[in-house]
């Protein structure tokens, strides 16, 4: 990115005062007991340079004291130019959806159309499928992410290791977007802790017709 595109394509935030389940909470300059200008929340939108994912825009979100602290991958399918069903049958025809939870409880889910039962004529609804894997493997133990990645260190196993240039690739990126933010000059927006982020994240997304999963 550069000082264009961090513009229409990022957003930066700081939590203010406010409340997180249940409870209030300081801001993050009084916290700190300075004024400060880190962010801590940070929305984008992406694109991946190739034939595979050219022209399919990803956003990502990322920030501290929101309203849930959890990782999921979100990979909406484009909706069908047509559908054979019209006007009026309940919620309307939803492209699908496959929702990836990481932490804090794994689990996949699809997110399809279905008709609901019962003689009131086509009724649509998107219902889950579901696959928990907390559920299927309750006998298990569970190992922490760091005693996996020792294990396999000691195994002499990288499967699950990033390689030095995926790093360098990384920093390589996220120092272009802080030089885009520096030389725009780009302050970060204020937003209450509890809540997702400043409204300009939402502008973010939306702009493009779509949103972001809560």
């Amino acid at each position: 990115m550069n000082a264009d595109t961090v513009r229409s394509h990022s957003v930066r935030g700081q939590y203010a005062a406010g409340a997180v389940g249940g409870e209030i909470v300081r801001g993050y300059a009084e916290e700190l007991g300075d004024t400060s200008d880190t962010e801590t929340f940070v929305a984008l939108k992406a694109f991946i340079d190739n034939w595979r994912w050219a022209g399919v825009p990803f956003y990502l979100r990322t920030g501290k004291r929101m309203p849930v602290r959890h990782s999921e991958i979100l990979i909406r399918f484009k909706p069908v130019p047509h559908s054979i069903f019209g006007d009026g049958y309940g919620k309307g025809l939803e492209p699908n959806a496959l929702i990836i939870r990481l932490q804090p409880d794994e689990y996949i889910r699809l997110l399809v159309m279905a008709k609901e039962p019962g003689l009131g004529g086509i009724q649509l609804r998107e219902v889950g499928l579901d696959v928990s894997l907390t559920t299927a493997f309750a006998g298990e133990r569970r190992r922490i992410a760091y005693e996996r990645l020792l294990l396999d260190l000691l195994a002499g196993d990288p499967t699950l290791f990033v390689r030095r240039d995926e790093v360098e690739a990384q920093w390589q990126w996220v120092d272009s977007i802080i030089a885009g933010w520096r030389e725009a000059g780009v302050k970060a927006a204020s937003y209450a802790a509890g809540n997702w982020g400043p409204s300009s994240a939402i502008a973010l997304i939306e702009r493009d017709g779509a949103s972001w999963y809560e």
